[in-house]
């Protein structure tokens, strides 16, 4: 027989059931069906802040999946809310926190790695196969975007921010991030001259970034005249050159030598038949690529400095539209003993002349996103316009060249960005969406 004690009732445990509130989400259900839709948000959970969105930008790739629903390789399973490039206010604290309170201001980092790899272990968690990255549809099911009302995020990955940095700025501490990034990976050495390709947000902080890190010499380029110029006026950068594109007149966005609403490695002539590029001689499109990057180092040649012909070309060429072209054009501009740094993701199969960087010992590096670059981002934001600090980084909040108020206004806000001009011919730059 049993003993009685086993007749006594033990505590019944109920779960704890937390309180669950309704937000406000901007959400993709395919090409360019953006809904307004509401949802359920839980409290924050062990770990976790609830943060009220702020501010968010609207990313090259957020474009790309609000038009094909799909960006480069990855393709959208399910609905999905963009938008990574965020910052806000702290509205809840979870559980095991500590250092935030009610009220704070932060940025966002919005790729979450698991923490416990060896890839993670070592400090390179941007390489971290189980990172799940907010608005990409890498994930499955996918992690959403900011670009709602309210997120529970991990209190790690939230840095706070002083009183005197803009929710603008912040938000744009982002592609900073990229930036500092492909620079760190470059090694810039004091004096060094570089190339950038690509002057949209990332390829204008990628410039900065290499002057920040000692550049002399920073060229950008691009097809978009208004871009080249802001970059120049700025002081993003100390050259700019301008590619000619005689063979396409659309004012939409965003890249080099290629009308961006093309699909990739094709070209549009005058009478507006597609020639797919691989009808052309591979040989003559290096040629193009080969006198192109002539013509860019003709702006900055000195005539007693590069006298020898045999070591004409810049210390670092950072790659930022992730065209074919222009990885051509980037192995050419290159000293020997240089290196280009691949910073955009665009043509996943690229034929390159590798016998370019092989010879001469051009080394090819390739950055994915940016790690441990936060911290850096907000130190070089508090540095802005202090005398004595030698080069500073251009103002964050003069790129923001368009903002709309409230998600409901989030399919004009993509629209828009997907454009180098506005209906007024006024430049487009960076677009955010505001709470």
């Amino acid at each position: 027989m049993a003993p009685s004690a086993a007749c006594e009732h033990a505590p019944m445990h109920l779960p704890v059931l937390s309180k669950a509130s309704s937000i406000n989400a901007s959400v993709l259900h395919g090409p360019r069906d953006l809904r307004l839709e509401r949802r359920t948000i839980e409290e924050p959970g062990l770990g976790e802040l609830q943060i009220a969105v702020k501010t968010t930008g609207i990313c090259g790739s957020d474009v790309s999946y609000y038009k094909k629903f799909a960006n480069g390789d990855l393709c959208a399973c399910m609905p999905l809310s963009l938008g990574h490039e965020s910052s806000g206010v702290v509205v809840a604290i979870g559980p095991q926190v500590s250092g935030f309170s009610i009220g704070d201001r932060v940025a966002l980092e919005v790729g979450v790695a698991c923490g416990q790899c060896t890839i993670c272990r070592k400090g390179r968690y941007n390489l971290c196969k189980r990172m799940r990255f907010r608005s990409s549809a890498k994930s499955v099911p996918h992690y959403q975007g900011t670009l709602q009302e309210r997120i529970n995020h991990p209190a790690i990955w939230c840095h706070k921010l002083p009183d005197n940095i803009s929710f603008d700025a912040a938000a744009l501490l982002e592609p900073l991030s990229v930036g500092i990034h492909a620079v760190n990976r470059a090694s810039p050495a004091p004096g060094s001259t570089a190339l950038v390709l690509g002057a949209g947000t990332v390829g204008l902080l990628t410039a900065a970034m290499a002057r920040q890190a000692g550049c002399t010499q920073v060229t950008i380029t691009d097809v978009d005249q208004g871009r080249v110029d802001y970059a120049i006026s700025k002081g993003f950068a100390t050259h700019g050159y301008v590619v000619p594109r005689p063979l396409h007149t659309s004012s939409s966005s965003s890249s080099i030598f290629t009308n961006s609403n093309s699909s990739s490695g094709s070209s549009t002539p005058l009478d507006g038949i597609a020639t797919p590029s691989s009808t052309l001689p591979f040989r003559s499109s290096l040629d193009s690529a080969k006198a192109l990057a002539a013509n860019m180092l003709a702006l900055t040649q000195n005539p007693i400095l590069d006298s020898d012909d045999e070591d004409i070309g810049v210390d670092a060429t950072f790659e930022c539209t992730g065209k074919e072209v222009c990885m051509h054009t980037a192995l050419y501009a290159t000293r020997p003993g240089g290196k280009v740094i691949m910073v955009g993701m665009g043509t996943p199969i690229q034929t390159l002349p590798l016998s370019v960087a092989h010879l001469r010992e051009i080394d090819i590096l390739g950055i994915f996103r940016y790690a441990n670059t936060y911290a850096t981002g907000i130190r070089m934001l508090c540095n802005q316009g202090k005398s004595g600090a030698g080069f500073t980084l251009p103002s964050l909040d003069d790129m923001v060249t368009h903002r709309f108020k409230g998600l409901e206004n989030a399919k004009g806000a993509f629209e828009l960005a997907s454009r180098t001009m506005d209906h007024d011919g006024n430049l487009v730059l960076k677009v955010v969406i505001e709470a």
